[in-house]
């Protein structure tokens, strides 16, 4: 009788140890996991692009499809939330590229931007922006200097050769040579270097995916 009941003592004793035991491997609850939930938010058109250009282009070095790249240097804010971090990498090309001519018309280079990826992510969402456009300055009267002045230096000479009719003689050969001096000069030329900021405006809609 004593063994017996030894034996249930022992036998208890083991099943409780082991429900103390088995509660203590028992795993541990850990905290939720936040899920990351995505929004889709359409910046609107018109809105202004600040961007740093990465690579120079210009109006008699590039040429048309020619690539080039910049980086946002403001970040765009829609309704209070950061949609496109500055840093955000926009890619185009040259869509114009015409030298300064010896006659008539002025250099010009243009380029587009079409692609645009958020920085710290790897989205890349197409674009369509109004092309960026710089046009060389007027130098009329830079060309009239560059006529009259041997004109009136030909008026001058003539003048003292054989009065009034070696005087016209005089202002036509002068004025030929300075015409000639503006035909066989080209304008100014369109340069944009690294590092020089453009603003681009979005043509349409834009819509990305943030984390919330």
């Amino acid at each position: 009788m004593t063994n017996f009941v030894a034996r249930i003592t022992a036998v208890t004793a083991a099943v409780l140890i082991g429900g103390v035991a088995v509660d203590g491997a028992a795993p541990t609850k850990s905290a939720p996991v936040p899920r990351h939930v995505v929004r889709q938010v359409t910046i609107p058109a018109g809105t202004l692009l600040r961007l740093r250009v990465d690579r120079g282009f210009g109006s008699d070095i590039s040429r048309i499809e020619d690539p080039v790249s910049a980086t946002l240097t403001s970040p765009v804010v829609v309704g209070g939330r950061t949609v496109l971090p500055a840093g955000s990498a926009a890619s185009g090309y040259v869509s114009q590229a015409t030298r300064s001519g010896k006659v008539k018309g002025r250099a010009r280079v243009a380029v587009r931007f079409t692609r645009i990826t958020a920085a710290g992510h790897d989205d890349r969402y197409a674009i369509q922006a109004r092309p960026w456009v710089g046009i060389a300055p007027a130098t009329k009267k830079k060309d009239a200097l560059t006529i009259g002045l041997p004109a009136a230096g030909g008026a001058a000479i003539g003048g003292i050769v054989g009065g009034k009719k070696g005087a016209g003689i005089g202002a036509l050969a002068g004025g030929g040579a300075g015409t000639a001096a503006v035909l066989t000069t080209r304008g100014k030329e369109v340069r944009v270097g690294r590092g020089a900021l453009l603003a681009v405006r979005l043509a349409a809609p834009l819509t990305v995916s943030i984390e919330e």
